[in-house]
Protein backbone atom coordinates (compact mmCIF):
# COMPACT_ATOMS: atom_id res chain seq x y z
CA UNK A 1 0.00 0.00 0.00
CA UNK A 2 1.72 3.59 -1.23
CA UNK A 3 2.29 5.92 2.14
CA UNK A 4 -0.16 8.72 2.46
CA UNK A 5 0.54 11.66 0.91
CA UNK A 6 -0.41 12.94 4.15
CA UNK A 7 2.04 11.42 6.05
CA UNK A 8 5.48 13.40 6.92
CA UNK A 9 8.46 12.87 8.64
CA UNK A 10 8.86 14.65 12.55
CA UNK A 11 10.06 18.27 11.99
CA UNK A 12 11.19 20.37 15.13
CA UNK A 13 9.65 22.98 16.26
CA UNK A 14 10.14 26.54 15.33
CA UNK A 15 11.48 28.70 17.75
CA UNK A 16 10.43 32.09 18.10
CA UNK A 17 13.38 34.32 17.63
CA UNK A 18 13.47 32.25 14.51
CA UNK A 19 10.17 32.81 13.35
CA UNK A 20 10.19 36.42 13.72
CA UNK A 21 13.55 36.57 12.01
CA UNK A 22 12.27 34.99 8.88
CA UNK A 23 9.08 36.22 9.40
CA UNK A 24 10.47 39.76 8.76
CA UNK A 25 11.96 39.01 5.58
CA UNK A 26 8.27 37.22 4.00
CA UNK A 27 6.22 40.06 5.09
CA UNK A 28 8.53 42.21 3.05
CA UNK A 29 8.76 40.15 0.34
CA UNK A 30 4.80 38.90 -0.11
CA UNK A 31 3.79 42.85 0.24
CA UNK A 32 6.23 43.02 -3.20
CA UNK A 33 5.00 40.08 -4.72
CA UNK A 34 1.49 41.33 -4.24
CA UNK A 35 2.37 44.55 -5.47
CA UNK A 36 3.56 43.01 -8.67
CA UNK A 37 0.83 40.95 -9.29
CA UNK A 38 -1.74 43.97 -9.11
CA UNK A 39 0.08 46.01 -11.32
CA UNK A 40 0.78 42.66 -13.57
CA UNK A 41 -3.40 42.40 -13.53
CA UNK A 42 -2.77 39.24 -12.08
CA UNK A 43 -5.77 38.05 -10.30
CA UNK A 44 -4.67 35.62 -7.40
CA UNK A 45 -6.77 32.83 -5.89
CA UNK A 46 -5.24 31.43 -2.58
CA UNK A 47 -7.91 27.95 -1.57
CA UNK A 48 -7.20 27.33 2.31
CA UNK A 49 -8.73 23.96 2.91
CA UNK A 50 -7.88 20.67 5.27
CA UNK A 51 -8.99 18.88 8.58
CA UNK A 52 -10.89 20.86 11.13
CA UNK A 53 -8.51 22.06 13.80
CA UNK A 54 -5.64 22.39 11.80
CA UNK A 55 -5.24 25.94 12.22
CA UNK A 56 -6.64 27.19 9.22
CA UNK A 57 -8.42 30.64 10.74
CA UNK A 58 -5.05 31.00 12.27
CA UNK A 59 -3.47 31.22 9.17
CA UNK A 60 -5.45 33.83 7.56
CA UNK A 61 -5.37 35.69 10.23
CA UNK A 62 -1.39 35.66 10.01
CA UNK A 63 -1.99 36.85 6.26
CA UNK A 64 -4.13 39.91 7.06
CA UNK A 65 -1.18 41.33 8.88
CA UNK A 66 1.46 40.50 6.06
CA UNK A 67 -0.71 41.52 3.05
CA UNK A 68 -2.25 44.46 1.97
CA UNK A 69 -5.48 43.73 2.76
CA UNK A 70 -7.25 46.67 0.74
CA UNK A 71 -7.19 44.27 -1.99
CA UNK A 72 -8.18 41.03 -0.44
CA UNK A 73 -11.07 39.61 0.13
CA UNK A 74 -11.93 36.38 2.41
CA UNK A 75 -15.29 34.55 1.49
CA UNK A 76 -16.31 31.21 3.47
CA UNK A 77 -18.34 28.17 2.08
CA UNK A 78 -19.11 26.91 5.26
CA UNK A 79 -22.86 27.27 5.02
CA UNK A 80 -25.07 27.01 1.78
CA UNK A 81 -27.67 29.74 1.69
CA UNK A 82 -31.29 29.30 0.10
CA UNK A 83 -29.85 31.82 -2.51
CA UNK A 84 -27.15 29.54 -3.37
CA UNK A 85 -29.30 26.51 -3.36
CA UNK A 86 -31.82 27.69 -6.23
CA UNK A 87 -28.74 28.13 -8.15
CA UNK A 88 -26.26 25.82 -9.74
CA UNK A 89 -23.46 24.35 -7.76
CA UNK A 90 -20.59 26.47 -9.01
CA UNK A 91 -22.75 30.35 -8.87
CA UNK A 92 -21.29 30.87 -5.22
CA UNK A 93 -17.86 30.43 -6.18
CA UNK A 94 -17.96 32.33 -9.24
CA UNK A 95 -19.31 35.58 -7.64
CA UNK A 96 -16.11 35.47 -5.47
CA UNK A 97 -13.66 35.62 -7.68
CA UNK A 98 -10.97 38.26 -8.16
CA UNK A 99 -10.95 40.60 -10.76
CA UNK A 100 -7.01 41.43 -12.07
CA UNK A 101 -5.50 42.49 -9.84
CA UNK A 102 -7.20 41.55 -6.45
CA UNK A 103 -6.51 38.31 -4.16
CA UNK A 104 -8.96 36.44 -3.03
CA UNK A 105 -8.95 33.74 -0.11
CA UNK A 106 -11.61 31.21 -0.03
CA UNK A 107 -12.34 28.85 3.11
CA UNK A 108 -13.19 24.93 1.86
CA UNK A 109 -14.35 26.44 -1.19
CA UNK A 110 -15.39 23.63 -3.64
CA UNK A 111 -13.53 20.60 -2.30
CA UNK A 112 -15.32 20.39 1.39
CA UNK A 113 -18.55 20.25 -0.64
CA UNK A 114 -17.10 17.60 -2.42
CA UNK A 115 -15.78 15.49 0.29
CA UNK A 116 -18.20 16.22 2.61
CA UNK A 117 -20.77 14.57 0.36
CA UNK A 118 -18.98 11.37 -0.05
CA UNK A 119 -19.54 10.65 3.90
CA UNK A 120 -21.95 9.66 6.30
CA UNK A 121 -25.23 11.56 6.35
CA UNK A 122 -24.50 13.45 10.16
CA UNK A 123 -21.68 14.91 8.23
CA UNK A 124 -22.69 15.29 5.00
CA UNK A 125 -26.04 16.27 5.66
CA UNK A 126 -27.01 13.80 2.95
CA UNK A 127 -28.11 10.69 2.14
CA UNK A 128 -25.10 8.65 1.10
CA UNK A 129 -25.05 6.42 -1.91
CA UNK A 130 -23.72 3.16 -2.20
CA UNK A 131 -19.93 2.78 -2.32
CA UNK A 132 -19.94 2.10 -6.04
CA UNK A 133 -22.36 5.08 -6.87
CA UNK A 134 -20.31 7.33 -4.57
CA UNK A 135 -16.66 6.96 -6.37
CA UNK A 136 -18.58 7.26 -9.38
CA UNK A 137 -19.58 10.62 -8.50
CA UNK A 138 -16.48 11.89 -6.61
CA UNK A 139 -14.51 11.04 -9.69
CA UNK A 140 -16.97 12.68 -11.90
CA UNK A 141 -16.64 15.79 -9.53
CA UNK A 142 -12.93 15.91 -9.59
CA UNK A 143 -12.34 16.18 -12.98
CA UNK A 144 -15.46 18.81 -13.26
CA UNK A 145 -12.81 20.93 -10.33
CA UNK A 146 -9.84 20.38 -12.79
CA UNK A 147 -11.42 21.23 -15.67
CA UNK A 148 -13.01 24.51 -13.21
CA UNK A 149 -9.06 25.20 -12.42
CA UNK A 150 -7.51 24.39 -15.78
CA UNK A 151 -10.35 27.33 -16.86
CA UNK A 152 -9.26 30.02 -14.13
CA UNK A 153 -5.41 29.11 -15.31
CA UNK A 154 -6.01 29.70 -18.75
CA UNK A 155 -7.54 32.91 -18.18
CA UNK A 156 -4.41 34.57 -15.79
CA UNK A 157 -5.49 33.45 -12.26
CA UNK A 158 -2.59 32.60 -9.58
CA UNK A 159 -4.65 29.38 -8.19
CA UNK A 160 -2.49 28.54 -4.99
CA UNK A 161 -4.18 25.30 -3.06
CA UNK A 162 -3.27 24.91 0.50
CA UNK A 163 -4.53 21.46 2.47
CA UNK A 164 -3.25 22.05 6.43
CA UNK A 165 -3.25 18.60 8.52
CA UNK A 166 -2.65 17.37 11.65
CA UNK A 167 -3.05 13.96 12.87
CA UNK A 168 -5.59 12.23 14.83
CA UNK A 169 -4.51 12.58 17.88
CA UNK A 170 -3.35 16.06 17.75
CA UNK A 171 -7.06 17.01 16.58
CA UNK A 172 -8.13 14.87 19.83
CA UNK A 173 -5.89 17.25 21.85
CA UNK A 174 -6.35 20.71 20.42
CA UNK A 175 -10.36 20.32 20.31
CA UNK A 176 -9.85 18.91 24.35
CA UNK A 177 -7.50 22.02 24.81
CA UNK A 178 -9.87 24.66 23.10
CA UNK A 179 -13.23 23.24 25.29
CA UNK A 180 -11.00 22.95 28.58
CA UNK A 181 -9.90 27.13 27.61
CA UNK A 182 -13.83 27.78 27.56
CA UNK A 183 -13.64 28.52 24.00
CA UNK A 184 -16.91 27.17 22.00
CA UNK A 185 -16.53 24.15 19.97
CA UNK A 186 -18.70 24.36 17.25
CA UNK A 187 -20.47 20.92 15.74
CA UNK A 188 -18.83 20.66 12.11
CA UNK A 189 -15.63 20.41 14.96
CA UNK A 190 -16.98 17.80 16.98
CA UNK A 191 -18.77 15.91 14.20
CA UNK A 192 -15.53 16.06 12.26
CA UNK A 193 -13.17 14.01 14.93
CA UNK A 194 -15.19 11.40 15.25
CA UNK A 195 -15.53 10.67 11.83
CA UNK A 196 -11.56 11.90 11.20
CA UNK A 197 -10.57 8.63 9.39
CA UNK A 198 -13.29 8.53 6.71
CA UNK A 199 -12.88 12.31 5.86
CA UNK A 200 -9.31 12.10 5.69
CA UNK A 201 -9.39 8.45 3.29
CA UNK A 202 -12.28 11.01 1.01
CA UNK A 203 -9.56 13.86 0.97
CA UNK A 204 -6.81 11.81 0.22
CA UNK A 205 -8.60 10.57 -3.30
CA UNK A 206 -9.42 14.08 -3.62
CA UNK A 207 -6.61 15.62 -3.67
CA UNK A 208 -4.88 12.44 -5.67
CA UNK A 209 -7.23 13.23 -8.57
CA UNK A 210 -6.99 17.38 -8.05
CA UNK A 211 -3.48 17.71 -7.87
CA UNK A 212 -2.10 18.97 -11.58
CA UNK A 213 0.80 20.49 -12.85
CA UNK A 214 -1.37 23.62 -13.46
CA UNK A 215 -2.93 23.64 -9.95
CA UNK A 216 -1.02 21.54 -7.85
CA UNK A 217 -1.88 21.28 -4.12
CA UNK A 218 0.18 22.08 -1.22
CA UNK A 219 0.43 19.96 2.03
CA UNK A 220 1.43 21.90 4.90
CA UNK A 221 2.03 20.22 7.95
CA UNK A 222 0.57 21.77 10.54
CA UNK A 223 1.40 20.78 14.31
CA UNK A 224 3.71 22.94 14.81
CA UNK A 225 1.93 26.61 14.34
CA UNK A 226 4.60 28.80 13.79
CA UNK A 227 6.23 26.24 11.30
CA UNK A 228 2.78 26.04 9.60
CA UNK A 229 2.21 29.45 9.23
CA UNK A 230 5.97 30.36 7.97
CA UNK A 231 5.37 27.20 5.71
CA UNK A 232 1.91 29.08 4.21
CA UNK A 233 3.64 32.06 3.68
CA UNK A 234 6.33 30.68 1.66
CA UNK A 235 4.12 28.69 -0.82
CA UNK A 236 2.03 31.83 -1.15
CA UNK A 237 5.11 33.59 -1.92
CA UNK A 238 6.82 30.93 -4.35
CA UNK A 239 3.13 31.01 -6.00
CA UNK A 240 2.73 35.28 -6.70
CA UNK A 241 6.38 35.13 -7.94
CA UNK A 242 5.59 31.94 -10.35
CA UNK A 243 2.17 33.38 -11.98
CA UNK A 244 3.65 34.65 -14.87
CA UNK A 245 5.05 30.60 -15.91
CA UNK A 246 1.44 29.64 -17.16
CA UNK A 247 0.94 30.13 -21.20
CA UNK A 248 -2.65 29.11 -22.70
CA UNK A 249 -2.34 26.38 -25.10
CA UNK A 250 -5.21 25.07 -27.25
CA UNK A 251 -7.19 21.64 -26.38
CA UNK A 252 -5.53 19.31 -29.13
CA UNK A 253 -9.14 18.24 -30.02
CA UNK A 254 -9.89 21.42 -30.92
CA UNK A 255 -7.24 22.24 -33.43
CA UNK A 256 -8.90 20.62 -36.39
CA UNK A 257 -12.36 22.07 -36.96
CA UNK A 258 -15.27 20.89 -38.57
CA UNK A 259 -17.70 21.87 -40.92
CA UNK A 260 -21.30 22.53 -39.10
CA UNK A 261 -25.03 22.60 -40.41
CA UNK A 262 -24.98 23.97 -43.99
CA UNK A 263 -26.94 27.53 -43.45
CA UNK A 264 -27.44 27.98 -47.17
CA UNK A 265 -30.16 25.60 -46.69
CA UNK A 266 -31.82 26.50 -43.94
CA UNK A 267 -35.84 26.86 -45.61
CA UNK A 268 -37.11 30.69 -45.49
CA UNK A 269 -40.94 30.10 -44.85
CA UNK A 270 -43.86 33.10 -44.78
CA UNK A 271 -46.51 33.21 -42.37
CA UNK A 272 -49.48 35.42 -43.50
CA UNK A 273 -50.88 37.89 -41.53
CA UNK A 274 -54.56 36.13 -40.07
CA UNK A 275 -52.32 33.12 -39.26
CA UNK A 276 -49.51 34.53 -37.84
CA UNK A 277 -51.90 36.43 -35.10
CA UNK A 278 -53.92 33.01 -34.52
CA UNK A 279 -50.91 31.55 -34.02
CA UNK A 280 -49.63 34.31 -31.78
CA UNK A 281 -52.21 34.50 -29.35
CA UNK A 282 -52.35 30.86 -28.95
CA UNK A 283 -48.66 30.32 -28.09
CA UNK A 284 -48.82 33.45 -26.01
CA UNK A 285 -51.83 32.15 -23.90
CA UNK A 286 -50.44 28.31 -23.35
CA UNK A 287 -46.81 30.32 -22.33
CA UNK A 288 -48.56 32.71 -19.59
CA UNK A 289 -49.76 29.04 -17.92
CA UNK A 290 -46.96 27.63 -18.61
CA UNK A 291 -44.47 30.00 -16.97
CA UNK A 292 -46.78 29.99 -13.60
CA UNK A 293 -46.83 26.39 -13.68
CA UNK A 294 -42.86 26.29 -13.46
CA UNK A 295 -42.72 28.93 -11.13
CA UNK A 296 -44.89 26.80 -9.22
CA UNK A 297 -42.32 23.72 -9.32
CA UNK A 298 -39.57 26.04 -9.03
CA UNK A 299 -38.34 25.37 -12.09
CA UNK A 300 -36.46 27.49 -13.75
CA UNK A 301 -35.46 28.34 -17.76
CA UNK A 302 -32.54 30.15 -19.68
CA UNK A 303 -33.19 31.83 -23.27
CA UNK A 304 -30.50 32.75 -25.43
CA UNK A 305 -31.28 34.66 -28.22
CA UNK A 306 -28.43 34.85 -31.09
CA UNK A 307 -28.08 36.02 -34.85
CA UNK A 308 -27.27 38.06 -37.35
CA UNK A 309 -27.84 41.91 -37.35
CA UNK A 310 -31.02 43.11 -37.71
CA UNK A 311 -32.42 39.16 -37.51
CA UNK A 312 -35.58 40.16 -34.92
CA UNK A 313 -34.02 38.77 -31.69
CA UNK A 314 -35.18 42.55 -29.37
CA UNK A 315 -38.98 41.27 -31.30
CA UNK A 316 -39.04 38.17 -30.87
CA UNK A 317 -38.21 38.48 -27.20
CA UNK A 318 -40.82 41.08 -26.76
CA UNK A 319 -43.30 38.52 -28.08
CA UNK A 320 -41.94 36.67 -25.28
CA UNK A 321 -42.51 38.56 -22.83
CA UNK A 322 -45.82 40.03 -23.27
CA UNK A 323 -47.01 37.07 -22.24
CA UNK A 324 -45.01 36.42 -19.44
CA UNK A 325 -45.39 38.24 -15.88
CA UNK A 326 -42.76 40.50 -15.31
CA UNK A 327 -42.32 39.60 -11.77
CA UNK A 328 -41.26 36.31 -12.68
CA UNK A 329 -38.46 37.01 -15.94
CA UNK A 330 -35.57 39.38 -16.65
CA UNK A 331 -33.87 40.42 -19.56
CA UNK A 332 -30.07 40.94 -19.91
CA UNK A 333 -29.06 42.90 -22.67
CA UNK A 334 -25.48 41.82 -23.68
CA UNK A 335 -23.04 44.57 -24.86
CA UNK A 336 -19.43 45.18 -24.53
CA UNK A 337 -18.27 44.55 -21.63
CA UNK A 338 -17.48 46.71 -18.67
CA UNK A 339 -14.47 47.27 -17.40
CA UNK A 340 -15.34 45.05 -13.95
CA UNK A 341 -16.30 42.65 -16.21
CA UNK A 342 -12.94 42.77 -18.57
CA UNK A 343 -10.98 42.25 -15.32
CA UNK A 344 -12.72 38.54 -14.87
CA UNK A 345 -13.18 35.50 -17.05
CA UNK A 346 -15.63 35.93 -19.77
CA UNK A 347 -18.16 34.18 -17.93
CA UNK A 348 -18.02 35.44 -15.08
CA UNK A 349 -20.71 38.38 -15.54
CA UNK A 350 -23.05 35.23 -17.12
CA UNK A 351 -22.82 33.05 -13.85
CA UNK A 352 -23.73 36.69 -11.86
CA UNK A 353 -26.94 36.72 -13.95
CA UNK A 354 -28.65 33.18 -13.58
CA UNK A 355 -32.20 33.18 -12.28
CA UNK A 356 -33.19 31.24 -9.14
CA UNK A 357 -35.49 28.12 -9.08
CA UNK A 358 -38.58 29.20 -10.74
CA UNK A 359 -37.54 32.37 -12.45
CA UNK A 360 -36.46 33.32 -16.01
CA UNK A 361 -33.68 34.63 -17.49
CA UNK A 362 -33.66 35.96 -21.16
CA UNK A 363 -29.76 37.17 -22.92
CA UNK A 364 -30.07 39.18 -26.03
CA UNK A 365 -26.82 37.79 -26.65
CA UNK A 366 -25.10 35.86 -24.77
CA UNK A 367 -21.31 33.96 -23.49
CA UNK A 368 -21.69 32.83 -27.08
CA UNK A 369 -19.45 35.99 -27.87
CA UNK A 370 -16.48 34.32 -27.08
CA UNK A 371 -16.33 32.07 -30.44
CA UNK A 372 -18.12 35.10 -32.32
CA UNK A 373 -17.52 38.54 -32.72
CA UNK A 374 -14.22 37.56 -30.35
CA UNK A 375 -13.38 35.41 -32.80
CA UNK A 376 -13.84 37.05 -35.72
CA UNK A 377 -12.29 40.72 -34.54
CA UNK A 378 -9.40 38.92 -32.77
CA UNK A 379 -10.42 39.93 -29.16
CA UNK A 380 -9.62 36.82 -28.19
CA UNK A 381 -6.22 34.53 -29.40
CA UNK A 382 -6.76 31.43 -31.53
CA UNK A 383 -6.27 29.37 -28.34
CA UNK A 384 -8.85 31.16 -26.42
CA UNK A 385 -11.67 30.93 -28.56
CA UNK A 386 -10.73 27.38 -29.31
CA UNK A 387 -11.14 26.32 -25.54
CA UNK A 388 -14.14 28.35 -25.24
CA UNK A 389 -16.28 25.65 -27.23
CA UNK A 390 -15.42 22.96 -23.85
CA UNK A 391 -15.80 25.93 -21.75
CA UNK A 392 -19.21 26.54 -22.77
CA UNK A 393 -20.24 23.16 -22.50
CA UNK A 394 -19.47 22.32 -19.62
CA UNK A 395 -21.01 25.52 -18.13
CA UNK A 396 -24.05 24.45 -20.32
CA UNK A 397 -24.04 21.37 -18.57
CA UNK A 398 -23.93 22.78 -15.51
CA UNK A 399 -26.77 24.91 -15.93
CA UNK A 400 -29.18 21.85 -16.75
CA UNK A 401 -27.72 19.59 -14.35
CA UNK A 402 -29.08 21.87 -11.77
CA UNK A 403 -32.24 21.47 -13.67
CA UNK A 404 -32.58 25.00 -15.32
CA UNK A 405 -34.02 24.53 -19.08
CA UNK A 406 -31.62 25.78 -21.63
CA UNK A 407 -33.29 26.77 -25.11
CA UNK A 408 -30.74 28.66 -27.64
CA UNK A 409 -32.20 30.53 -30.90
CA UNK A 410 -29.97 31.34 -33.56
CA UNK A 411 -31.74 33.32 -36.08
CA UNK A 412 -31.04 32.71 -39.95
CA UNK A 413 -31.47 35.91 -42.49
CA UNK A 414 -29.96 36.07 -45.87
CA UNK A 415 -27.47 38.47 -46.81
CA UNK A 416 -30.28 40.00 -49.17
CA UNK A 417 -32.45 40.43 -46.01
CA UNK A 418 -30.13 41.90 -43.74
CA UNK A 419 -29.42 44.73 -46.51
CA UNK A 420 -33.40 45.66 -47.06
CA UNK A 421 -33.67 45.95 -42.94
CA UNK A 422 -30.58 48.25 -42.94
CA UNK A 423 -31.28 50.42 -45.67
CA UNK A 424 -34.64 50.56 -43.58
CA UNK A 425 -33.33 51.48 -40.32
CA UNK A 426 -31.32 54.43 -41.93
CA UNK A 427 -34.94 55.41 -43.84
CA UNK A 428 -37.29 55.78 -40.84
CA UNK A 429 -36.76 58.22 -37.89
CA UNK A 430 -37.54 55.58 -35.09
CA UNK A 431 -35.38 52.90 -36.30
CA UNK A 432 -32.53 54.93 -37.08
CA UNK A 433 -31.18 54.03 -33.56
CA UNK A 434 -30.56 51.14 -34.49
CA UNK A 435 -27.94 50.99 -37.01
CA UNK A 436 -24.17 52.01 -36.80
CA UNK A 437 -21.27 52.11 -38.81
CA UNK A 438 -20.26 48.65 -36.59
CA UNK A 439 -23.59 47.09 -38.08
CA UNK A 440 -22.04 47.61 -42.01
CA UNK A 441 -18.50 46.82 -41.28
CA UNK A 442 -19.68 43.00 -39.53
CA UNK A 443 -21.53 42.76 -42.75
CA UNK A 444 -18.50 42.92 -44.29
CA UNK A 445 -17.31 40.04 -43.12
CA UNK A 446 -20.17 38.06 -43.68
CA UNK A 447 -17.76 35.12 -45.04
CA UNK A 448 -15.55 34.89 -41.72
CA UNK A 449 -19.19 35.00 -39.12
CA UNK A 450 -20.34 32.43 -41.09
CA UNK A 451 -17.52 29.86 -41.20
CA UNK A 452 -17.56 30.53 -37.27
CA UNK A 453 -21.18 30.14 -37.08
CA UNK A 454 -20.93 26.59 -38.41
CA UNK A 455 -17.86 26.00 -36.15
CA UNK A 456 -20.23 26.95 -33.33
CA UNK A 457 -23.43 25.08 -33.64
CA UNK A 458 -21.81 21.97 -34.73
CA UNK A 459 -19.57 22.25 -31.52
CA UNK A 460 -22.02 23.31 -29.18
CA UNK A 461 -25.46 21.55 -29.60
CA UNK A 462 -25.84 19.35 -27.20
CA UNK A 463 -28.23 17.06 -26.18
CA UNK A 464 -29.16 18.96 -23.46
CA UNK A 465 -28.77 21.99 -24.76
CA UNK A 466 -29.07 21.72 -28.59
CA UNK A 467 -29.45 24.89 -30.84
CA UNK A 468 -32.76 25.73 -32.52
CA UNK A 469 -31.81 27.64 -36.23
CA UNK A 470 -35.03 29.85 -36.48
CA UNK A 471 -35.39 31.21 -40.31
CA UNK A 472 -36.20 34.86 -39.81
CA UNK A 473 -36.49 36.46 -43.05
CA UNK A 474 -39.82 36.58 -42.32
CA UNK A 475 -40.36 37.81 -38.82
CA UNK A 476 -43.76 36.69 -38.41
CA UNK A 477 -42.82 32.85 -39.27
CA UNK A 478 -40.07 33.67 -36.65
CA UNK A 479 -41.62 34.86 -33.58
CA UNK A 480 -44.18 32.01 -33.85
CA UNK A 481 -41.71 29.28 -34.21
CA UNK A 482 -39.44 30.32 -31.53
CA UNK A 483 -43.03 30.77 -29.13
CA UNK A 484 -44.03 27.73 -30.67
CA UNK A 485 -40.44 26.37 -29.67
CA UNK A 486 -40.13 27.86 -26.33
CA UNK A 487 -43.80 25.91 -25.24
CA UNK A 488 -43.00 23.05 -26.32
CA UNK A 489 -39.35 22.73 -24.09
CA UNK A 490 -40.87 24.40 -20.71
CA UNK A 491 -43.69 22.11 -20.81
CA UNK A 492 -41.89 19.26 -21.06
CA UNK A 493 -39.73 19.81 -18.26
CA UNK A 494 -42.99 20.34 -16.14
CA UNK A 495 -45.38 17.49 -17.64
Amino acid sequence: MPPSRFAADPQPRLRKAEFKQRESSLHTHLLQAQQQCRQAGKPVVILVSGVEAAGKSEVVNRLSSWLDMRFVRTLTYWQESDEERSRPRDWRYWRGLPGKGEMSILFSSWYMRTILQALPDELSGEASPVAHDQLKTLKQQCEHITRFEKLLRDEGVVLIKLWFHIGKKAQKKRLQKKKAAGHYVNPCESVHARFYDQFVDVAERVLERTDTLVAPWHIVQSEDELGRDLRAGEIILEGLRRSSGHSLEAQPWLQEMTAGLPLQQVEQQVLPAPKYKKARARYQRELGEIHWRRWDKQRSAVLLFEGWDAAGKGGAIRRLTAAMDARLYRVIPVAAPTDEELAHHYLWRFWRQLPRDGYITIYDRSWYGRVLVERVEGFASDAQWQNAYGEINDFEQQLTNHGITLVKFWLQITPHEQLRRFQEREQLAHKRHKISDEDWRNRERWTDYELALEDMLARTSTAAAPWHVIAADNKRHARVEILKTVCQRLSRDID
